[in-house]
């Protein structure tokens, strides 16, 4: 339970260095991104998710 917090520690740190130290940028960003279509969001998300379990699984079997 304790590595799960962390890196979700880490998760909450580096997303919110974007809109720390960029915000107007990041803004912009978030504008973009709202006037996608759902369908395309979606496939942005699958993808986003599908490399974190690719990464998931290299980094776990190789210890």
């Amino acid at each position: 339970m304790q590595t799960a917090m962390m890196i979700f520690a880490g998760v909450l740190l580096i997303e919110g260095l974007g809109p720390m130290l960029f915000p107007k940028q990041w803004q912009r960003m978030v504008i973009q991104l709202a006037k996608q279509h759902p369908q395309s969001l979606r496939r942005i998300g699958g993808c986003l998710v599908s490399s974190g379990l690719v990464l998931l699984w290299i980094f776990s079997s190789s210890q």
